[in-house]
Protein backbone atom coordinates (compact mmCIF):
# COMPACT_ATOMS: atom_id res chain seq x y z
CA UNK A 1 0.00 0.00 0.00
CA UNK A 2 1.76 3.43 -1.18
CA UNK A 3 0.15 5.53 1.49
CA UNK A 4 2.18 3.44 4.34
CA UNK A 5 5.65 3.17 5.58
CA UNK A 6 7.35 -0.19 4.06
CA UNK A 7 6.68 -2.26 7.03
CA UNK A 8 4.31 -0.53 8.96
CA UNK A 9 0.72 -1.42 9.84
CA UNK A 10 -1.80 1.02 8.44
CA UNK A 11 -2.98 3.45 10.68
CA UNK A 12 -7.78 2.90 10.51
CA UNK A 13 -10.10 5.21 11.59
CA UNK A 14 -14.20 4.83 11.33
CA UNK A 15 -16.45 7.37 10.96
CA UNK A 16 -20.03 5.99 11.85
CA UNK A 17 -22.76 8.51 10.86
CA UNK A 18 -25.60 8.22 13.44
CA UNK A 19 -29.38 9.26 14.14
CA UNK A 20 -31.20 7.92 16.65
CA UNK A 21 -29.18 4.52 17.12
CA UNK A 22 -29.20 4.01 21.20
CA UNK A 23 -30.81 0.27 20.51
CA UNK A 24 -27.79 -0.53 18.49
CA UNK A 25 -24.81 1.66 18.85
CA UNK A 26 -23.37 -0.04 21.55
CA UNK A 27 -23.48 -3.50 19.21
CA UNK A 28 -21.91 -1.82 16.53
CA UNK A 29 -18.90 -0.83 18.47
CA UNK A 30 -18.54 -3.95 20.51
CA UNK A 31 -17.93 -6.04 17.34
CA UNK A 32 -15.47 -3.54 15.80
CA UNK A 33 -12.07 -6.03 15.67
CA UNK A 34 -9.76 -5.06 18.72
CA UNK A 35 -6.52 -3.91 17.75
CA UNK A 36 -7.59 -2.93 13.95
CA UNK A 37 -8.75 0.26 14.58
CA UNK A 38 -6.92 3.33 15.87
CA UNK A 39 -10.12 5.56 16.25
CA UNK A 40 -13.46 5.45 15.41
CA UNK A 41 -15.69 8.50 15.35
CA UNK A 42 -19.36 8.21 15.78
CA UNK A 43 -20.72 11.62 14.21
CA UNK A 44 -24.58 12.11 16.20
CA UNK A 45 -26.64 13.46 13.65
CA UNK A 46 -29.13 15.33 15.74
CA UNK A 47 -29.97 12.60 17.85
CA UNK A 48 -32.77 12.65 20.54
CA UNK A 49 -31.94 9.53 22.08
CA UNK A 50 -28.84 8.51 24.09
CA UNK A 51 -26.70 7.43 21.34
CA UNK A 52 -24.16 9.98 22.45
CA UNK A 53 -23.40 8.89 25.43
CA UNK A 54 -23.57 4.97 24.83
CA UNK A 55 -20.95 6.09 22.02
CA UNK A 56 -18.92 7.33 24.41
CA UNK A 57 -19.18 5.02 27.12
CA UNK A 58 -17.99 2.67 24.28
CA UNK A 59 -15.17 4.17 23.61
CA UNK A 60 -15.80 6.02 20.58
CA UNK A 61 -15.39 9.61 19.61
CA UNK A 62 -18.20 11.53 19.47
CA UNK A 63 -18.97 14.36 17.08
CA UNK A 64 -21.91 16.41 17.02
CA UNK A 65 -23.52 17.47 13.56
CA UNK A 66 -27.21 19.38 13.87
CA UNK A 67 -27.70 19.29 10.41
CA UNK A 68 -29.64 16.31 9.20
CA UNK A 69 -28.23 14.53 6.33
CA UNK A 70 -25.71 11.52 6.14
CA UNK A 71 -23.57 13.12 3.91
CA UNK A 72 -23.76 16.65 6.43
CA UNK A 73 -22.40 13.69 9.21
CA UNK A 74 -19.69 12.17 6.69
CA UNK A 75 -18.23 15.28 6.30
CA UNK A 76 -18.16 16.14 9.66
CA UNK A 77 -16.24 12.50 10.32
CA UNK A 78 -13.91 13.76 7.38
CA UNK A 79 -12.95 17.28 9.21
CA UNK A 80 -12.00 15.69 11.97
CA UNK A 81 -9.67 13.58 10.55
CA UNK A 82 -8.22 16.17 8.14
CA UNK A 83 -7.65 17.96 11.83
CA UNK A 84 -5.86 15.32 13.27
CA UNK A 85 -2.07 15.96 13.63
CA UNK A 86 -1.33 12.02 12.52
CA UNK A 87 -3.69 11.34 9.76
CA UNK A 88 -4.67 7.92 9.08
CA UNK A 89 -3.88 5.41 5.98
CA UNK A 90 -7.48 3.74 5.30
CA UNK A 91 -10.96 5.00 5.97
CA UNK A 92 -14.13 3.01 6.90
CA UNK A 93 -17.88 3.53 6.76
CA UNK A 94 -19.86 1.99 8.89
CA UNK A 95 -23.38 2.49 9.43
CA UNK A 96 -24.64 2.42 13.17
CA UNK A 97 -28.05 0.23 12.55
CA UNK A 98 -26.14 -3.02 12.93
CA UNK A 99 -27.17 -4.33 9.82
CA UNK A 100 -23.26 -4.15 8.87
CA UNK A 101 -21.13 -6.88 9.79
CA UNK A 102 -17.98 -4.77 11.62
CA UNK A 103 -16.31 -7.93 12.25
CA UNK A 104 -15.54 -8.12 8.74
CA UNK A 105 -13.90 -5.44 8.75
CA UNK A 106 -10.65 -7.02 8.44
CA UNK A 107 -11.30 -8.41 4.63
CA UNK A 108 -12.98 -5.20 3.89
CA UNK A 109 -9.61 -3.78 4.19
CA UNK A 110 -7.45 -6.44 3.20
CA UNK A 111 -7.78 -5.24 -0.53
CA UNK A 112 -6.39 -1.98 0.14
CA UNK A 113 -3.67 -3.70 1.84
CA UNK A 114 -2.64 -6.41 -0.64
CA UNK A 115 -3.76 -5.25 -3.99
CA UNK A 116 -3.22 -1.51 -3.49
CA UNK A 117 -7.03 -1.31 -4.07
CA UNK A 118 -8.06 2.85 -3.61
CA UNK A 119 -11.45 1.90 -2.71
CA UNK A 120 -13.28 -1.46 -1.39
CA UNK A 121 -17.09 -1.15 -1.10
CA UNK A 122 -18.70 -4.21 0.97
CA UNK A 123 -21.64 -6.14 -1.66
CA UNK A 124 -24.66 -7.63 -0.45
CA UNK A 125 -24.52 -10.15 -2.37
CA UNK A 126 -28.12 -12.09 -2.22
CA UNK A 127 -26.54 -15.31 -0.76
CA UNK A 128 -25.10 -13.05 2.06
CA UNK A 129 -28.24 -11.31 2.87
CA UNK A 130 -30.39 -12.31 6.23
CA UNK A 131 -34.10 -12.31 5.41
CA UNK A 132 -35.45 -9.44 4.93
CA UNK A 133 -32.47 -6.99 5.07
CA UNK A 134 -33.27 -5.23 2.22
CA UNK A 135 -36.96 -4.62 1.10
CA UNK A 136 -38.50 -5.18 -2.36
CA UNK A 137 -38.23 -1.52 -2.77
CA UNK A 138 -34.69 -1.39 -1.74
CA UNK A 139 -33.22 -3.88 -3.79
CA UNK A 140 -35.08 -2.24 -7.00
CA UNK A 141 -33.35 0.87 -6.26
CA UNK A 142 -30.54 -0.20 -5.80
CA UNK A 143 -30.85 -2.62 -8.78
CA UNK A 144 -31.75 0.53 -11.11
CA UNK A 145 -28.48 2.93 -9.63
CA UNK A 146 -25.94 0.43 -10.39
CA UNK A 147 -27.35 0.09 -14.09
CA UNK A 148 -27.55 3.45 -14.61
CA UNK A 149 -24.34 3.97 -13.67
CA UNK A 150 -23.23 1.22 -15.95
CA UNK A 151 -25.18 2.65 -18.69
CA UNK A 152 -24.58 6.23 -18.09
CA UNK A 153 -20.66 6.57 -17.08
CA UNK A 154 -20.07 2.48 -17.72
CA UNK A 155 -18.89 1.53 -14.84
CA UNK A 156 -19.95 -1.71 -13.28
CA UNK A 157 -20.90 -2.23 -9.24
CA UNK A 158 -23.20 -4.84 -7.90
CA UNK A 159 -23.79 -2.17 -5.00
CA UNK A 160 -24.13 0.81 -3.40
CA UNK A 161 -23.25 -0.49 -0.08
CA UNK A 162 -22.63 1.55 2.92
CA UNK A 163 -19.57 -0.56 4.38
CA UNK A 164 -16.68 0.31 2.53
CA UNK A 165 -12.90 1.43 3.16
CA UNK A 166 -11.05 4.30 0.93
CA UNK A 167 -7.15 5.29 1.51
CA UNK A 168 -7.26 8.55 3.39
CA UNK A 169 -5.56 10.60 0.56
CA UNK A 170 -7.61 9.40 -2.14
CA UNK A 171 -11.16 9.99 -0.08
CA UNK A 172 -9.66 13.67 0.60
CA UNK A 173 -8.38 14.17 -3.40
CA UNK A 174 -12.08 13.60 -4.31
CA UNK A 175 -13.64 16.86 -3.14
CA UNK A 176 -17.00 15.40 -1.54
CA UNK A 177 -19.93 17.53 -0.81
CA UNK A 178 -22.92 15.97 -0.99
CA UNK A 179 -24.75 16.17 2.49
CA UNK A 180 -27.72 13.60 2.36
CA UNK A 181 -28.57 10.16 0.60
CA UNK A 182 -26.31 10.77 -2.83
CA UNK A 183 -22.85 10.79 -0.64
CA UNK A 184 -22.39 6.57 -1.32
CA UNK A 185 -22.89 7.26 -5.07
CA UNK A 186 -20.81 10.65 -5.35
CA UNK A 187 -18.10 8.61 -3.92
CA UNK A 188 -18.42 6.22 -6.38
CA UNK A 189 -18.70 8.29 -9.42
CA UNK A 190 -15.83 10.47 -8.46
CA UNK A 191 -13.31 7.28 -7.94
CA UNK A 192 -14.31 6.23 -11.33
CA UNK A 193 -13.90 9.80 -13.01
CA UNK A 194 -10.58 10.19 -11.08
CA UNK A 195 -9.37 6.65 -12.00
CA UNK A 196 -9.13 4.93 -8.68
CA UNK A 197 -8.49 1.69 -8.47
CA UNK A 198 -11.84 -0.22 -6.85
CA UNK A 199 -12.77 -3.26 -5.50
CA UNK A 200 -15.67 -5.04 -4.64
CA UNK A 201 -15.88 -7.81 -1.94
CA UNK A 202 -18.92 -9.91 -1.01
CA UNK A 203 -20.28 -8.90 2.89
CA UNK A 204 -22.76 -10.01 4.98
CA UNK A 205 -25.85 -8.38 5.98
CA UNK A 206 -28.99 -7.93 8.36
CA UNK A 207 -31.85 -6.80 8.88
CA UNK A 208 -31.18 -3.42 11.14
CA UNK A 209 -32.32 -2.86 14.56
CA UNK A 210 -35.44 -0.07 14.57
CA UNK A 211 -36.64 1.37 11.67
CA UNK A 212 -35.02 2.73 8.95
CA UNK A 213 -35.34 6.52 8.31
CA UNK A 214 -34.82 6.18 4.78
CA UNK A 215 -36.17 3.09 3.46
CA UNK A 216 -38.21 2.78 6.21
CA UNK A 217 -40.65 5.13 4.57
CA UNK A 218 -42.34 5.72 1.46
CA UNK A 219 -41.09 9.15 1.61
CA UNK A 220 -37.93 8.27 2.48
CA UNK A 221 -37.16 5.72 -0.07
CA UNK A 222 -39.03 8.34 -2.72
CA UNK A 223 -36.13 11.02 -1.60
CA UNK A 224 -33.20 8.88 -1.34
CA UNK A 225 -34.32 7.95 -4.84
CA UNK A 226 -34.89 10.68 -6.41
CA UNK A 227 -31.15 12.38 -4.98
CA UNK A 228 -29.13 9.42 -5.99
CA UNK A 229 -30.53 9.66 -9.74
CA UNK A 230 -29.77 13.33 -9.91
CA UNK A 231 -26.49 12.56 -8.53
CA UNK A 232 -25.56 9.90 -10.79
CA UNK A 233 -26.33 12.35 -13.60
CA UNK A 234 -25.00 15.01 -12.31
CA UNK A 235 -21.02 13.74 -12.15
CA UNK A 236 -21.84 12.46 -15.93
Amino acid sequence: MSSQGKGRLPEIAVIIPAFNEADSITKVLGDIPKGLVGEVVVVDNNSTDATSEKARKAGATVLSEPRLGYGFACLKGLDYLKARSKKPDIVVFLDADYSDYPKEMASLIKPVIEQDCDLVIGSRSPDRRGKGAMPPHQLLGNWLAVTLIRLVHGARFSDLGPFRAIKFDKLTGLGMKDRTYGWPVEMQLKAVKQGLRICEIPVSYRARIGKSKVSGSVKGSILAGFKIIATIFRYR
